[in-house]
């Protein structure tokens, strides 16, 4: 018993030590190995390039599998400009993953750069790379084995005449192919033989038409069912016209009874035996057309010359038309007149459109659709850049500049924190919100007699625009002269604008130069909307007149 007990108690301590133990080892190694911190390196591939090469900056991080990795964007590498930034490769290991993101980087200018330190956030909680010394050498020009010319001298051109602008031909073209639609539109046109008879009275239309039926040959043909039909249409629209009867939609015996009517109550003062023989040949004509009968031709004849003795005794009975009458025909004509007139307006606004379009296509075509649509859409910078300038002096230390408007002084406040470093600030600026153009200047006395820091002014410039909504800032960062050749600092880039809280936003650029020496700042701050042609020459146009004084 004592003996199978120990053999238990000797098998349990082998399992402890083969079991239990490498367990609890791999248990502390995976805490151990949870708690890993990250790791990060940069590397590049060269740390000298000719001006334009490019540099291939490469940043590794190796961190948990679940955390979160935010590499720098943009334009962080300045003064280094960043060309391209390839996509992130990302390797995992059981709880690890390595990620590489590679920077390709450039310099147009010659000189030993800064690489500066990159930001890499990890889980909220940044690290940082290292910064190493970047040389950008010149290429050297070969002045031995290739041989150089002075420059030529100008070549006087005799002066050519004064050639006429191409859009003056082209409205010239458009009025005279509008005026000869025009002509053609309003012109007096000959009635045709339809028209003509149209236009004349019903009495004087039945009796051509009737002289025309006789002169047909439908008699001679045989064709009386066309012969008669022919001739009772005439005499019922006569009737429909001149006697105001509805005559044509009318059986044979409801046509006579609407005439015997009439007669009974005055308003047709016709006999009756003239009555009796239109019913008569009306009833002929009902079995010449339905019951194919052939009367006569003599007979036909006879009805014919029957039907016209008719009309023109109707005619006769029609009592003179009241003064009511004769102004209801009045205020028809003159509808009529009118109905035609705007017929001939909306002619004239047709022709005057299509030359309009033609022209547009053609000016489109000459000019290029950009510059016609920048003519045609308002734009209150085209206003700016055509209208009178002001060149003045701002501030002290002065800052010269030539602008579309004044730039009116601001109220500068100096914060708490800034008074140790700031002793005056002056603050000129001018603002249109429609172009989102900005202009500004900025005077700054410092409290001591050192060189400014450049780049925390840049910083809390741009900080002002994203306080006031910008959002997606791209920098770039160049050497600058003032038209005197003062050399500065000009940063420049792009961003998204708010035009006014809780409005639209729009992309825009900017532009900060600065100024300085011991114991002074001068800020020129500029802002427009992009795509704006106008805007970017007045833009220019400032810039190149930008001067300053070199001492306070």
């Amino acid at each position: 018993m004592n003996k199978s007990y120990g053999t238990i108690r000797k098998i349990s301590g082998q399992v402890r030590k083969w079991v239990v133990l490498p367990l609890l080892f791999i248990g502390l190694s995976s805490t151990v190995l949870a708690q890993t911190p990250p790791r990060i390196s940069s590397s590049v591939d060269t740390t000298a390039i000719k001006i334009g090469e490019q540099i291939r900056f490469t940043v590794t991080v190796e961190t948990d599998s679940a955390a979160s990795v935010i590499f720098p964007e943009g334009q962080t590498f300045s003064p280094l400009e960043t060309v391209e930034a390839l996509k992130t490769d990302t390797t995992r290991r059981l709880d690890r993953m390595t990620l590489q993101k590679i920077y390709a980087l450039t310099q147009f200018d010659s000189g030993t750069y800064l690489l500066p330190i990159q930001r890499i956030e990890i889980d909220g909680k940044g690290y940082f790379t290292d910064s190493l010394m970047v040389s950008v050498s010149t290429v050297e020009v070969d002045t031995v084995s290739k041989e150089f010319y002075d420059i030529k001298p100008l070549i006087p051109v005799e002066k050519a005449g004064a050639s006429i602008p191409f859009y003056v031909w082209i409205i010239l073209g458009s009025l005279l192919v509008l005026g000869a639609l025009l002509w053609y539109i309003l012109r007096p046109k000959p009635l045709t033989q339809e028209e003509e008879e149209a236009m004349m009275p019903p009495y004087d239309r039945a009796l051509l038409e009737l002289k025309r039926l006789e002169n047909s040959k439908y008699i001679i043909q045989e064709e009386y069912k066309k012969y008669y039909s022919e001739l009772t249409e005439i005499v019922r629209s006569y009737l429909e016209e001149d006697v105001h009867i509805s005559a044509l939609e009318s059986t044979t015996d409801q046509l006579i009874a609407k005439l015997e009517l009439m007669k009974d109550a005055g308003e047709l003062r016709i006999e009756e035996e003239t009555i009796t023989q239109f019913k008569r040949i009306l009833d002929t004509a009902d079995l010449v057309k339905f019951a194919r009968s052939k009367p006569e031709s003599s007979r036909a004849e006879e009805d014919r010359k029957a039907i016209e003795q008719i009309v023109i005794k109707t005619k006769k009975a029609i009592p003179e038309p009241t003064e009511e009458e004769l102004m209801e025909q009045a205020a028809y004509q003159e509808e009529l007149k009118k109905k035609k007139l705007r017929q001939k307006r909306v002619q004239v606004a047709l022709a005057t459109a299509a030359v309009i379009v033609l022209g547009l296509i053609a000016t489109v075509f000459y000019y290029g659709i950009d510059n016609v649509r920048n003519t045609l859409i308002f734009r209150s910078s085209k206003d700016l850049l055509e209208g009178e300038w002001v060149s003045s002096s701002y501030g002290y230390p002065p800052v010269d500049l030539s602008a579309p408007e004044v730039l009116l002084r601001q109220e500068a406040e100096i914060s708490p924190d800034e008074k140790n470093d700031i002793q005056d600030r002056q603050v000129f600026s001018f603002y249109n919100p429609d172009n989102m153009l900005g202009v500004g200047t900025s005077s700054i006395i410092l409290s001591k007699q050192e060189e400014p820091d450049y780049q925390k002014s840049i910083d809390q410039i741009l900080k002002g625009f994203v306080d006031r909504g910008a959002r997606n800032i791209i920098t770039k960062q160049e050497e600058f002269s003032s038209a005197s050749g003062v050399p500065g600092i000009k940063v420049y880039g792009s961003a998204i604008y708010q035009r006014e809280e809780g409005g639209e936003r729009i992309r825009g650029k900017y532009a900060i130069i600065l100024f300085g020496g011991k114991g002074f700042q001068q800020q020129v701050i500029l802002s427009w909307e992009e795509g704006d042609p106008y805007a970017e020459e007045i833009i220019d146009r400032i810039i190149n007149s930008i001067d300053v004084k070199t001492q306070v």
